[in-house]
């Protein structure tokens, strides 16, 4: 497994991460949860991402309890706050109140002292941009959170916050995280070039496209049994990318990875890898197998010609429309 840098800071990552947003405490049972964790582990992965918000809380509780009596240095574990945590007001959202108190719930169900990261999950529109970057600050000077960054923020927010961080003296964002996959592609036009002007890394997530790019999902067919696509909690996720033209455009892909010498999921992971940009990409699995594929893609160079090919194939299928970033309404 190869480590990149996260942004212009001195952390390293893994760069493929582990992420259990749509698995642990929901769609899988907890053993297998720990199973996939400890096949992740096994690949050399050391990077965790999940938020206070996934399954209800449930999700971080899980992760904390497959990583108990691990090496606490040798693990980056990112969480997350914004989203609704209970049925109170002050319940969700970026204010001082929220942010504080869901810290403490989340090192309390991850089993740490600390997260390595902790991201705000979208843009608050109702709470000024500086409370929120000022507890941010709070907890970092607290100890209880190392680095602060953002997830699907667009680029003019994350520039304003950067620019409120350096006149306030607090520490800088050091990541974004962001949808990001062969076929969503939304964040190079703007959030890229800006990310890397502020040096910010992107730590996306769907490098797979919910697994469209698996190639698993047939044009004209109904989507297998068991599925993210028939799943009544998630399965919107993959409804953008199930399009008849995407789906014909998918599997013309599958002699390409057959010709590189790598499954179509390996091949989705890879593209990812090849962009300078990135600093982890995050899979999620429901199984170990899952695990495995996806992380056999660290450290694979696609040849240019490769890279020009796959673009050749997806030419005119793929989104790049800002207007498709996800809004701050869309639940995780």
């Amino acid at each position: 497994m190869q480590h990149r840098f996260l942004g212009r800071s001195g952390l390293k990552v893994s760069e493929i991460s582990y992420g259990n947003r749509s698995t642990h405490g929901s769609q899988v049972e907890e053993d297998a949860a720990v199973s996939c964790v400890n096949a992740a582990l096994d690949v050399g992965i050391t990077t965790f991402d999940t938020a206070d918000v996934y399954a209800g809380t449930r999700a971080e509780a899980v992760l904390g309890r497959a990583l108990k009596g691990l090496r606490r240095e040798s693990l980056e574990i990112f969480t997350k706050v914004y989203w609704p945590t209970g049925e109170g007001p002050n319940d969700r959202g970026l204010s001082r109140k929220h942010i504080h108190e869901s810290i403490d719930g989340s090192l309390r169900r991850l089993g740490t002292d600390y997260v390595d990261l902790y991201q705000a999950h979208r843009f608050d529109h109702q709470t000024p941009l500086e409370e929120t970057l000022r507890a941010f600050d709070d907890l970092v000077r607290a100890g209880k959170v190392l680095y602060v960054g953002v997830s699907e923020w667009d680029a003019g927010q994350i520039r304003r916050a950067v620019e409120i961080a350096d006149r306030m003296g607090f520490d800088r964002l050091i990541s974004n995280q962001p949808q990001y996959s062969m076929l969503y592609r939304v964040i190079e036009a703007e959030v890229v070039p800006t990310s890397v002007e502020l040096g910010l890394g992107q730590v996306v997530w769907s490098p797979i496209a919910q697994g469209v790019l698996t190639g698993k999902y047939l044009p004209g067919r109904p989507p297998p049994e068991g599925s993210r696509a028939t799943d009544p909690t998630s399965g919107h996720f993959t409804e953008r990318l199930r399009t008849e033209p995407i789906l014909t455009a998918v599997q013309r892909l599958k002699p390409l990875a057959e010709q590189a010498g790598l499954t179509m999921a390996q091949l989705a992971v890879a593209w990812v890898l090849q962009h300078g940009f990135i600093s982890s990409a995050i899979v999620g699995a429901s199984r170990p197998a899952q695990v495995l594929d996806n992380a056999a893609a660290s450290g694979i160079t696609l040849g240019a010609d490769l890279m020009a090919e796959i673009d050749t194939v997806l030419a005119g299928v793929y989104l790049t429309d800002p207007r498709l970033t996800v809004s701050p309404e869309t639940r995780p």
